[in-house]
């Protein structure tokens, strides 16, 4: 997925660009890296879910559970620990869509699953994580 499309510009629109959310996002997720890591595999270990997905927001959010909040953390973003299950639950992802979504889904290991929501929408990113 290019930067471009989770805000969904249109690429000749003539419109100045605005930054990607994704350039601010990135530090963030550099700094958390070692604790999402961790909380995936809890997840995964306590046999909640085979697909932990993390939501990256700015704002208030009624999905998951808070993990690292950027107000405590002075950071951009605040990150919530979720599941496949609850975002089906929840509607975000269509029961009919599971299969589709499994199947695009990276190892969990070497990859975290972030939602990244933003004014203009939301869509899924895959973030490696950094090999300390």
């Amino acid at each position: 997925m290019e930067p471009e499309e989770l805000l969904n510009e249109e690429k000749n629109s003539g419109k100045p660009k605005k930054e990607s959310p994704l350039v601010s996002l990135e530090p963030d997720l550099k700094l958390f890296n070692e604790s999402i890591r961790e909380v995936a595999a809890e997840i995964m270990v306590e046999g909640l879910s085979n697909y932990p997905i993390f939501i990256a927001h700015q704002h208030e959010l009624s999905l998951g559970e808070l993990i690292l909040d950027r107000h405590e953390l002075r950071t951009e973003w605040s990150i919530h620990a979720s599941t496949l299950e609850e975002f089906i639950e929840k509607g975000v992802i269509k029961e009919i869509l599971r299969d589709r979504f499994i199947r695009s889904y990276k190892n969990p290991y070497d990859f975290m699953c972030v939602f990244v929501v933003v004014p203009e929408g939301a869509n899924f990113i895959y973030y490696p994580y950094t090999k300390e």
